[in-house]
């Protein structure tokens, strides 16, 4: 599972509109199928149809968009956040594509582990807790659930200055719609 697929997961779980997952194989013989191919001829994960094939959406940060608009499940409505709570929302989701993403990628890939503990420091700084954003939980805890969690996995987050992180960290395994998103196997984002 990668954490594009996982967060649209998330996402999905927390929304409490129904739905049904098709896993597809990424590699390895016979590759994705024909039917996968139709919907996004650029042949990307994950994938959210809504409403038959009418709508399509290929690109995760996409699909949180369009939970976040429909949600009637612990996942907050976009339309129900007030503009401050919009505004970090927004913030958090960037962070986590803009900066964690690379920082993670070049920590992992034996790169600057220092530079990633700084990153986490300044992310922990603005949780307000007990989600991300307060008390509810957004788009921006299923945007950043999947990378943080990977990094607790193989480096831990636990250093001082990341407290908060990791009190979040609690909270999001003892909420179930998040739970059923951890998976044995799972792997790094690139």
């Amino acid at each position: 599972m990668c954490p594009y697929a996982q967060k649209a997961w998330i996402a999905l779980e927390s929304s409490g509109i129904p739905f049904d997952i098709r896993e597809v194989s990424l590699y390895g013989p016979g590759g994705k199928p024909d039917w996968f191919w139709k919907l996004n001829p650029r042949g990307t994960v994950p994938i959210v149809t809504m409403n038959g094939e009418n709508n399509v959406y290929a690109d995760s940060e996409l699909i949180l968009d369009a939970v976040g608009d429909i949600s009637e499940g612990i996942l907050t409505r976009t339309a129900d956040l007030s503009d401050k709570e919009q505004t970090q929302v927004s913030r958090w989701r960037e962070v986590i594509s803009k900066q964690l993403a690379p920082v993670g990628k070049s920590a992992v890939l034996g790169g600057s582990m220092p530079k990633l503990r700084s990153l986490l420091k300044e992310m922990n700084d603005v949780v307000v807790g007990p989600y991300l954003c307060g008390e509810r939980m957004t788009l921006a805890d299923c945007a950043a659930f999947p990378f943080l969690w990977r990094i607790d996995q193989d480096y831990g987050i636990e250093g001082d200055g990341e407290e908060k992180l990791r009190d979040w960290l609690k909270v999001c395994l003892e909420t179930d719609a998040i739970k059923r998103t951890v998976v044995r196997n799972w792997w790094w984002w690139w």
